[in-house]
Formats: C-alpha cells, structure tokens, sequence
C-alpha cells in the first residue's frame, strides 16, 4: 500500500514538472522571445532619431503628435523589456514597440516621406 501512494505521488509531481509552460509563445525560447523584442524596441529608437523625421514635425501637427505617441512607445517598450522575463512579457515589448513604428509611419506619411524604410512587410505581420 505504502509503495502504491509513493508511486501516485511521483506520477502526479512529474506530471506537474513535465507540463509545458505558458509563457512559449510559438515555439519561441525565452531567449529568442527577448532578442526579438530587444530588435523591435532598438528599431523604434533608431526610426525616432532619424534626422529628417524630426526636423520636419515641428511644423505639422499631425506628425508632432505621432512622434510624441511614438516616444511614449519607446519609453514604456524600455520600461517592459527591463522587467520582461517570459515569452508572452516579451511579445508584449515586440507589440508595444510595433504600435510605435506605426505611429512614426503615421508622421513620415504626414510629412509626405517614403514609406519604404518605415513601413516594412514584418510590420503587418506582427499585427
């Protein structure tokens, strides 16, 4: 009897351990889950210090208030990467740095920039 209660009781803890976690987005290790995210949110940033973006919002409207949107982005993206620790944490930073990328294509439309470089097709594909 004591050996059948110690053999349900491992079977139940292994059952436990071998469960898979929650945070696997898509097959994505923790680690390629934060490369990624980490991609997006240098991406952002760099798209905000383009020179011929900023110099040319001071006078539209439209775009002043996207790059501001954008910026606030960036910062809250940096704020989520530093605490991020699962896939499903990092796939948060990727769409918070995404949404962001879309607010500086927002400002470069205003500003009648090419598109190309600020609209890629993995934009569309991160959703």
């Amino acid at each position: 009897m004591g050996f059948a209660v110690l053999l349900a009781l491992l079977l139940i803890v292994g059952a436990v351990v071998a469960r898979p976690r929650p945070g696997r987005a898509r097959g994505m290790s923790d680690l390629d889950a934060e490369a990624d995210a980490n991609r997006w949110v240098v991406r952002l940033g760099g798209s905000l210090s383009a020179p011929d973006v900023r110099t040319r919002a001071g006078a539209d409207v439209i775009a002043s208030q996207a790059l501001a949107a954008a910026s606030e982005r960036l910062r809250t993206a940096r704020e989520e990467l530093a605490t991020a620790r699962t896939a499903a944490e990092y796939a948060l930073v990727t769409r918070t740095a995404v949404e962001g990328l879309r607010h500086v294509s927002t400002a470069r439309t205003s500003l009648g920039l090419d598109q190309a470089e600020a609209e890629p097709d993995a934009l569309t594909r991160i959703g």
